[in-house]
């Protein structure tokens, strides 16, 4: 199932001022249509914090498997 790219973006950009309000962001990076998963970039304060994983198994990817039909799961790369 191929995952509708301008709906994840709009479900991350209301994902974002969250992040954005600790000094930190996320950035779409790619997204694998065969397995649903969406591979995004923390940024700012996010790249280097301890609780990134949490924020990205429990909120970003949460949001997403929620809103976006087809997402499985979110992978981080550094």
């Amino acid at each position: 199932m191929a995952i509708d790219k301008d709906l994840l973006e709009v479900v991350l950009d209301a994902v974002r001022p969250s992040l954005q309000a600790d000094g930190g962001d996320c950035a779409l990076v790619g997204v694998d249509d065969e397995t649903g998963i969406v591979t995004i970039e923390m940024t700012g304060a996010c790249a280097g914090c301890s609780l990134s994983e949490v924020t990205i198994s429990q909120g970003i990817e949460r949001v997403l498997k929620d809103n976006v039909p087809g997402v499985t799961g979110v992978r981080a790369v550094m």
